[in-house]
């Protein structure tokens, strides 16, 4: 993972209800959400959480698919583990420190 990459991630999760969105997708695993049932479950207006939606797929942290008359949302877990290793891969001058 690059610097840019990391920015653009952390960026976008540092708002609170994209970083909830987030996890809550996380929780969902790869059978994903649909829009609907995130809005429902976070709160969120749906025309609020398609910016923040939009936000988290332009970072890369979501993608989406059709399905029916539904979109369903997963978390890009792949990317999620690069950049907490991106964060981690300096950590603690060498020494373990168990992560």
């Amino acid at each position: 993972m690059n610097t840019q990459t990391a920015v653009t991630s952390l960026s976008a999760l540092a708002q609170a209800s994209r970083l909830s969105v987030f996890r809550l997708l996380i929780q969902a695993g790869a059978e994903g959400l649909p829009a609907g049932r995130i809005s429902e479950m976070t709160g969120i207006a749906p025309s609020a959480l398609s910016f923040h939606l939009k936000e988290l797929n332009h970072a890369g942290l979501v993608s989406s698919e059709s399905a029916g008359r539904f979109v369903i949302y997963r978390a890009n877990t792949a990317l999620m583990n690069e950049l907490i290793g991106y964060l981690t891969e300096n950590c603690c001058a060498g020494v373990d420190c168990g992560l």
